[in-house]
């Protein structure tokens, strides 16, 4: 059994690099560099990249006009494009010698006021080589106000600690926020091959080294849904993948919150083919309809809107596009 690294305490004037990934981004990255630059508040040195995956659209100039407005941001091309090897490239290119701290921040995410300094302490308080943050989803059109809310409910996340949870603690993955340097650089930092569940993959490697990962309740983050049913879709089919990817490489077993979508779309599957001679199977499916029916229905009350029955069709894209993508990369039977 291997000891638990003992992290050396944070040294005073050590610098802290933090990396915001980018791809066509144009809609969300200012309001997400101002949330994390007007007031950082730090009492480090703090330098700031934006690591951009090959964007189209104005996002290259939005962040060249913020540059001549914070000094400490700067822009690093990522050909790679995928998130996972734009900040293992930041580490690389970027990172200085004094820097010891990684914060990673999500450009569809609003960060409070104090959010860095916040992360810092929490880090030095704790012990913890990373320190996690809640999501806390949100929306302007009627579809993302209604997947917002249901993503927020167990129904639509499982129970996932990261998505509103109120108890700060230990745990073995979260939403990340900062990390050591070292504790990154010593595992390897990401997979550069992973486009999703990156951090949960990243996250596995730092437990199973020994490393503490601590969720900060206290600290929440606001982060932008997709705008529309099918990019939520495609979101959650990624999702899928990806943690079928980190089960396959590190050859671990699901937990009962990641297989239930899996088994639920496959008992769906087969009482919708069996319904034709046995007509009971279709039970299933009426009390499938019914359940988001009523997820629906309770979104409507609790939103006060009518855009709240977009609820049930979001959770049911959210379970059966995990489920899809799950299943495609586990018959594939690579983890590649």
């Amino acid at each position: 059994m291997s000891l638990s690294p003992r992290p050396c305490a944070l040294r005073p004037e050590g610098g802290v690099l933090l990396v915001i990934p980018t791809l066509n981004e144009a809609r969300h990255i200012e309001r997400c560099v101002r949330s994390l630059l007007t007031r950082p508040e730090t009492g480090r040195d703090l330098r700031a990249v934006v690591v951009d995956g090959g964007s189209e659209d104005a996002t290259r100039d939005i962040v060249m006009g913020l540059m001549a407005e914070f000094p400490a941001l700067g822009w690093l091309d990522n050909p790679a494009r995928l998130q996972s090897a734009g900040i293992n490239l930041a580490v690389r290119r970027c990172a200085r010698p004094q820097d010891e701290i990684l914060i990673r921040c999500d450009a569809h995410s609003v960060y409070p006021e104090g959010y860095i300094g916040a992360l810092i302490e929490s880090m030095e308080r704790s012990g913890a080589s990373a320190v996690t943050v809640v999501m806390d989803a949100a929306g302007s059109n009627g579809f993302q106000r209604a997947a917002a809310w249901i993503a927020g409910t167990l129904l639509g996340n499982g129970g996932s600690a990261h998505r509103g949870s109120t108890v700060s603690r230990f745990v073995d993955h979260g939403h990340h926020a900062a990390m050591r340097l070292d504790a990154f650089r010593s595992v390897g930092g990401y997979d550069a091959d992973f486009s999703h569940n990156e951090d949960a993959e990243l996250d596995l490697r730092l437990t199973r080294a020994g490393h503490k990962i601590w969720l900060e309740a206290g600290l929440r983050i606001t982060y932008i849904m997709r705008p529309d049913l099918a990019a939520l879709a495609r979101q959650y089919w990624r999702y899928g993948r990806g943690r079928a990817r980190t089960l396959l490489k590190h050859r671990v077993r699901p937990r009962l919150r990641q297989i239930a979508p899996v088994l639920n779309a496959l008992a769906l599957v087969a009482a919708l083919i069996s319904a034709l001679q046995v007509p009971q199977a279709a039970l299933l499916l009426v009390a499938y309809g019914l359940l988001l029916l009523g997820a629906s229905l309770v979104g409507m009350r609790r939103l006060r809107a009518p855009c709240g029955l977009w609820a049930g069709p979001a959770v049911a894209a959210m379970h059966m596009a995990w489920a899809g993508g799950f299943l495609r990369q586990i018959l594939t039977g690579r983890a590649a």
